[in-house]
């Protein structure tokens, strides 16, 4: 059985992101005055009293709306709501109880699953605020002041949500799934390919660049493995960073790459690689991750004898100092290859995390050196003593040799490529640690 779910919910700019972001114990969600900054399902672990649970953030919920992205969002509460355990209703205790609150509590009365009413903003200590009683109105029991900005009433609220957990399991599953991040520059199709892999509507897909904000978790699992894939909002050029709220984007999206194991680098396939594709590639590059990169849109690119292998050769010139990371190309709108993504998930995801014996990187190593002498210098020559795999995602190897002064960049670089033609070590980066003799850790 998966853990308690617990859904955040309310209309807009009650401060339901402040209040997820204090339960969680982290900045997670993106915090705004603005109403409607949150839109997708954002999700976090948390723990109480010695219990686990997932805890989810949703955008605000307007009941009755024209707006696209407003429609899109009380569809994604509505999701979260249908999962949930249980849900916690945030109102606002200086506007006291709105039209919209009232329509909120109906909907969460008609989902039957047990809901707790959290009266936020109620910062001030000492007695109860008198404008507390009117939330009685809304029939959901005792309301329960909180305040999200100094952190009163949160304890009370989430003893509230474990009378409502099932009874814990002695059995604890142990997290084997592969964490999938997919980043790159909007609307390149991140969102439409989660979709596709889920068959489900489980993250907002527009036109219209920039809909993803948050850092979105999806679990997944079929015949070829265990997934979580992160949608994470289109990185856009700095100079087009205005707001603080893409600022904040920018910031998740490079944090999703950080507790990512595979990081799939969408292209658009009608522009090819842009400068700012480069840079989104650079961030997972430099980052060490296992990386595949995902030509979307395919199917919208006229095609004659050797399309494909043309774009693959410059995509490879474009992104050279990646040539490790295999590409496909797919389209998320039809489905096309989206499959095979799976195997190469799995495959770069274990050349990630390889080790080598020292014995036969010590082999590759003398065979190297047979071929192609070390460098020489004013005649002093590099003695390369011997090499060894200190770390796996990436694979990180330490040279000890005689000078790194005399160990140039380009004889690295020919060490780099005889390892990778013995062992692979396809769609993952390699790090090399050069030490001289008498170095200290």
């Amino acid at each position: 059985m998966s853990r308690p779910l617990v859904a955040v919910v309310g209309r807009p700019n009650v401060g339901k992101s402040m209040l997820f972001n204090r339960l969680v114990g982290q900045r997670l969600s993106i915090v705004e005055d603005t109403p409607g900054v949150t839109r997708d399902r954002l999700y976090a672990e948390c723990e109480w009293c010695g219990r686990k649970f997932d805890m989810v953030d949703t955008g605000g919920i307007e009941p009755t709306t024209d707006s696209e992205i407003l429609l899109f969002m009380r569809e994604q509460a509505q999701i979260a709501i249908d999962a949930a355990t249980v849900i916690i209703l945030v109102t606002d205790l200086r506007t006291g109880v709105t039209a919209a609150d009232e329509d909120v509590a109906r909907m969460l009365l008609r989902s039957g699953k047990p809901v707790v009413l959290a009266v936020n903003k109620a910062d001030s200590t000492g007695a109860t605020d008198v404008g507390v009683y009117e939330f009685y109105s809304l029939g959901l029991g005792d309301p329960i002041p909180t305040s999200a900005v100094h952190g009163h009433g949160t304890g009370d609220l989430l003893d509230e949500c474990l009378k409502y957990f099932p009874p814990e399991e002695d059995e604890q599953e142990e997290d084997d799934s592969i964490k999938v991040a997919l980043i790159g520059k909007p609307n390149v199709g991140k969102s439409s390919l989660i979709n596709r892999i889920l068959g489900e509507k489980r993250v907002i897909v527009s036109n219209v660049a920039g809909t993803t904000r948050d850092a979105v978790d999806s679990a997944f699992e079929n015949k070829y493995g265990k997934y979580v894939f992160i949608d994470t909002a289109g990185i856009r050029r700095k100079s087009k960073v205005d707001e603080r709220v893409e600022k904040f984007s920018v910031m998740r999206a490079q944090l999703a790459i950080e507790r990512a194991d595979v990081c799939l680098i969408m292209i658009d396939a009608r522009d090819g690689v842009t400068e700012q594709d480069t840079k989104i590639a650079g961030l997972a590059h430099e980052a060490g991750k296992a990386c595949i990169v995902v030509v979307n849109k395919w199917d919208l690119v006229d095609k004659e004898t050797g399309t494909m292998e043309k774009m693959r050769k410059r995509i490879m010139n474009d992104l050279s100092f990646m040539s490790y990371a295999p590409i496909v190309f797919i389209s998320a709108l039809t489905g096309q290859r989206t499959d095979r993504l799976f195997e190469l998930i799995n495959f770069v995801n274990d050349q990630n995390s390889m080790r080598i014996t020292t014995g036969m990187l010590n082999n590759v190593l003398a065979d190297a050196q047979a071929r192609v002498q070390p460098p020489t210098d004013k005649g002093k020559r590099l003695k390369i003593y011997y090499m060894t795999q200190t770390g796996t995602k990436p694979p990180t190897f330490v040279i000890f040799c005689n000078s790194k002064e005399l160990f140039h960049f380009s004889y690295q670089r020919y060490i780099e490529n005889q390892i990778r033609s013995v062992f692979g070590l396809e769609g993952t980066p390699i790090n090399i640690i050069v030490r001289q003799k008498g170095d200290k850790e």
